[in-house]
């Protein structure tokens, strides 16, 4: 296998300052406004229940802004990323929003050697799982990183839209890359973005893999946590279909035409038996 790690870091090195920056993150909110949250962690508030207290980490957590919502619902958190840019900006983040939070540079399978301790949350966000080769094995780090008792929270995109033809523009929906997980690579070379943003990138290849849902569930059940919600969504957190979505409003993008024919995203919660 070529060297993921560094490409695909070298890429969201490239991104983090343009993240930071952009309109879509909101990130001076955070300053302005101390009841502010991310569109996230404001979409699943409820599925989260009360995480008052819980000992948090948030893999693969960019430049914080869900790590810093959390921590305003009163969870105590620790932020995990691979990419020292970004972590830079998460710091930058919580300094200005007056959140407490420890981030450290680490790859989410080194996770167990570098946080010390158990966590009564590990919390997983949008766009974190379509860049590790194995899905089983993020499970396991999952698994011994929690508590006895503790949980997995995650919202992602969902492997199906993951799958899509993003270039088609006669309305159909065409899945053209692969469901279920390779062992090379869907390797892109894309000179942009998710978010707005006039910045200019120099490292724009990335090495992605997809994970169908039933992996996801396998993985996650056979680590030995239980499962305790499943729920796929109409709608996703960013204009995933260019010229193809709607704006719900909150954050939220919906398929214009027939949104029923696409699960969008999924939230997955499960458990540590005690």
């Amino acid at each position: 296998m070529t060297d993921y790690l560094s490409i695909n870091r070298a890429n969201w090195d490239d991104r983090a300052t343009a993240h930071a920056n952009s309109p879509d993150y909101r990130v001076a909110r955070f300053a302005e406004d101390p009841a502010h949250l991310s569109d996230v962690v404001r979409f699943d508030r409820q599925r989260l229940g009360d995480v008052a207290g819980l000992r948090g980490v948030h893999l693969q957590c960019h430049i914080g802004t869900d790590t810093v919502s959390l921590s305003r619902l009163g969870a105590d958190m620790t932020g995990l990323d691979f990419s020292g840019a970004s972590l830079t900006e998460a710091r930058a983040l919580a300094l200005a929003a007056g959140a407490k939070i420890n981030f450290i540079q680490s790859d989410v399978y080194a996770a167990r050697d570098v946080l010390d301790g158990e966590f009564d949350l590990v919390y997983t966000g949008i766009g974190a799982l379509c860049w590790l080769p194995s899905v089983n094995r993020w499970a396991q780090t999952v698994a011994s990183l929690l508590a006895p008792g503790g949980r997995l929270f995650i919202r992602e995109g969902h492997p199906v839209l993951w799958a899509l033809d993003y270039d088609r523009t006669d309305g159909l929906l065409s899945l053209t890359e692969p469901y279920f997980e390779q062992e090379q690579p869907q390797v892109y070379d894309e000179p942009f973005t998710y978010v707005a943003t006039d910045h200019v990138f120099t490292h724009t290849v990335t090495h992605e893999w997809n994970h169908g849902i039933g992996e996801i569930i396998t993985a996650v059940l056979e680590a030995g946590l239980t499962l305790t919600g499943f729920e796929e969504h109409q709608s996703v957190p960013w204009n995933a279909l260019n010229g193809r979505m709607r704006d719900l409003g909150d954050g939220e993008w919906q398929l214009t035409d027939r949104p029923a024919r696409l699960p969008h995203t999924y939230t997955l919660q499960a458990r540590k038996p005690v």
